[in-house]
């Protein structure tokens, strides 16, 4: 038997701006074993990224991209465009990480490029299990297939029929690492107050909220029927359960709204800024 091919990011590849989020995708793109050969990571900073060659310029980057990753801080957008824009080819694809701006708000600014893809991904794509959605209004089949091999490779990956549905794939997934941090911290702070070492209380909250996960992801149970399966009637859980439902679902809810909120407000200040 032959040996499986290999997945590898179009020659050359561009990643704009490689922080948090974009560094993250290098970095399961590597751990998966994706061909990073013909990838170049833009830093001012000029710090490494593992797996890439990194230089401080788009003019040291070499030939223009095939595939381009904007993954800079969406204000920043003014300041990159320009010079970006004369460097990119009518071959090149533009995949927009930028945090609220639109579609047609890159296209104003990329008149050349093949594509505008968004793409929405969240942090655990550096371990290959994140989320990642996409949109684009003019990408071919082909492209779309390839980039869906691409994102899978990082998690679940799914390609959305509006720049709404992206929005709201953003502000849960996207945004939602950080409220289960906050959540897992909390916990552990609860155990903390009930006399566990600083280090076990952080162990337990993580391990308790990973293997709850990780049952209704094995299971596909949802999760109000392991809520009930854990909370026995008149019993320990149901009581804390009592103090938590009331006010849960209008927390998160209100938490993803303020998210929704500001990703609306990045979109119109782009928006006005190309107008």
């Amino acid at each position: 038997m032959g040996k499986p091919d290999v997945v590898a990011l179009p020659t050359p590849s561009w990643f704009v701006g490689c922080g948090n989020m974009a560094g993250a995708m290098v970095e399961g793109w590597r751990s998966g074993g994706v061909d990073l050969s013909g990838a170049v990571a833009i830093r001012p900073s000029g710090e490494p990224v593992e797996g890439v060659r990194t230089v401080k310029s788009m003019g040291e980057a070499g030939e223009p991209p095939k595939l381009a990753v904007l993954g800079f801080k969406p204000q920043k957008l003014d300041e990159v465009a320009p010079e970006f824009a004369r460097l990119l080819t009518e071959e090149t694809v533009v995949v927009s990480i930028l945090a609220g701006v639109e579609a047609a708000t890159l296209r104003t600014r990329f008149l050349r490029a093949r594509s505008i893809v968004r793409a929405a991904p969240n942090l655990p794509v550096s371990i290959r299990r994140g989320v990642i959605a996409l949109y684009s209004d003019d990408a071919e089949d082909s492209l779309r297939t390839q980039l869906s091999e691409l994102a899978a490779m990082l998690g679940y990956a799914v390609w959305t029929n509006s720049e709404a549905t992206l929005a709201a794939i953003g502000s849960v997934a996207g945004a939602g690492p950080a409220y289960a941090a906050r959540f897992i911290a909390a916990l552990a702070k609860a155990g903390q107050r009930r006399g566990l070492p600083d280090s076990l209380a952080a162990t337990i909250a993580l391990e308790t909220v990973l293997g709850t996960a990780w049952l209704g992801a094995a299971s596909r149970e949802p999760m109000d029927g392991i809520a009930r399966r854990v909370a026995s009637p008149n019993g320990t859980t149901e009581a804390g359960l009592a103090v938590l439902d009331p006010h849960l679902d209008n927390l998160i809810a209100a938490t993803i709204d303020a998210a929704a909120r500001r990703s609306a407000e990045l979109a119109e200040e782009a928006a006005d800024r190309s107008s």
